[in-house]
């Protein structure tokens, strides 16, 4: 497909506990077309983490492939899919990930720091942008729930990503915080053209996406 920015093909991934195999995902087919926000549910423990965790190469598939904007990122080297991952795709995760000593300005620009692109000014206008302007100087201990994963959108999108990949972002939140969490993500997604992959055991949540596929037994229902 000539508008799609990745591509999953007959990924597994397999784990091994002691004589016992664990199979996680079983040969996952997916299309993420360019722009889309694409919402994957599903139970806990059937694989949405794994995959989104594969998708973003932060872990490698026991087999299949994986293609990021035409780069197929498990045949590259570890240095270039980490920069790629760093300056193209962009992470939310459920647990904030925040840096504790650094106040939310330093964890914002963390991944500019580390693509060579300092730019405290983006990372002032991002903080503005998702409602902190007057928490620059905080450090996550003393934000709140919802400021932290505030921040750590702000951060995901430092460094103009293509793809933003979000863990269960509102898991950690209350109902009211996470609908708020939900609205800026929509919100700062379609003023940037990103796509954005979602996973959510919250079926609520899942109606926002322009597609919704369903994951089970490390399987794409559809």
């Amino acid at each position: 497909m000539s508008d799609a920015i990745l591509v999953a093909q007959g990924v597994t991934r397999t784990y091994s506990l002691g004589r016992q195999r664990l199979d996680v995902l079983r040969g996952i087919d997916l299309t993420v077309r360019r722009g889309e926000a694409l919402v994957i549910v599903g139970a806990s423990g059937a694989g949405k983490s794994t995959l989104l965790h594969l998708l973003g190469g932060l872990d490698a598939p026991t087999a299949g492939a994986v293609t990021f904007e035409g780069r197929s990122l498990f045949e590259i080297s570890t240095v270039e899919r980490t920069r790629l991952r760093n300056e193209r795709v962009g992470f939310v995760f459920q647990s904030y990930h925040l840096l504790p000593e650094l106040t939310a300005l330093e964890n914002v620009c963390v991944p500019g720091w580390v693509a060579g692109r300092p730019d405290a000014e983006r990372g002032v206008e991002l903080l503005r942008t998702v409602g902190l302007g007057e928490r620059l100087e905080h450090r996550p201990a003393e934000l709140s729930g919802g400021e932290q994963q505030r921040v750590a959108l702000a951060r995901a999108l430092m460094n103009r990503p293509s793809l933003l990949l979000a863990d269960e972002p509102t898991g950690n939140l209350d109902s009211k915080t996470g609908e708020g969490m939900l609205d800026l993500l929509w919100r700062l997604r379609a003023e940037s053209g990103t796509t954005l992959v979602m996973v959510t055991h919250d079926e609520h949540l899942a109606r926002r996406g322009d597609r919704v596929l369903t994951i089970a037994d490390g399987r794409i229902l559809g």
